[in-house]
């Protein structure tokens, strides 16, 4: 259980496998299959990522291998005609690599790799070495925590501070990944900051909020 939110270093792959710059065309092809991935990053010195080379970098070759593009489609795609005729890394890679640091979230990886149109990404410290790789298969994992760790972090991180007096008359349950709240409490202006609250706990799909606002009685108010 955990109230802080989940990073790219908590669900990273720290095994990973990676290329150098002047590593061969098939080489890179037995890599890739191998180890069913989609793409390598390229390190050279002690683990510097300097590009990431994909299975989009090495099809250029297959598709120029029977016939010679013209003039007209060899200066509209000249990325991919240079690199039909390249046979190592560091000519076939897209540099410079798009990678993310340990500490990021995982809504700001997924973000990125949606905007960038790719699936993995090389995981770099401050200096650019080479810590792990992160895909999105890897910021599903949230989604296997258990129902029980949930209800656990959601009445703990959530309710247990929203709600400290009314805590007791609070139910939490959660279905599958799916969190339901009910009870009353005295503050219902914090009935939405729940349900917000709730539904940013990594791992959770959905959020039923059926919370209701009590009058505490005039002496708990410390009225007369």
């Amino acid at each position: 259980m955990t109230s802080t939110p989940y990073t790219v270093a908590d669900v990273m792959t720290t095994r990973y496998i990676a290329v150098t710059p002047d590593t061969g065309f098939k080489d890179i092809a037995a890599a890739m299959k191998r180890w069913k991935v989609t793409a390598l990053p390229v390190i050279e010195g002690e683990g510097r990522v300097v590009g990431v080379v994909s299975e989009a970098d090495l099809l250029p070759k297959e598709e120029f291998h029977e016939h010679r593009p013209g003039l007209i489609e060899q200066m509209r795609r000249l990325g991919d005609t240079a690199k039909a005729g390249s046979t190592r890394a560091e000519n076939l890679m897209t540099t410079p690599a798009v990678t993310i640091r340990p500490g990021a979230t995982l809504p700001q990886a997924a973000r990125l790799m949606a905007e960038r149109h790719i699936k993995r990404l090389p995981v770099v410290d401050a200096d650019g070495t080479l810590q792990g790789v992160v895909s999105r298969a890897d910021l599903l994992k949230v989604f296997l925590r258990t129902d029980e760790d949930l209800t656990t972090e959601i009445r703990e991180s959530v309710v247990g501070r929203l709600f400290p007096v009314s805590r007791a008359a609070v139910k939490v349950t959660v279905s599958r990944g799916v969190a339901t709240l009910t009870g009353d409490v005295r503050d219902g202006d914090l009935i939405p900051m729940a349900e917000h609250l709730t539904r940013c706990v990594e791992g959770i799909v959905d959020v039923h909020c059926r919370l209701r606002t009590t009058t505490a009685h005039p002496a708990e108010r410390g009225t007369v």
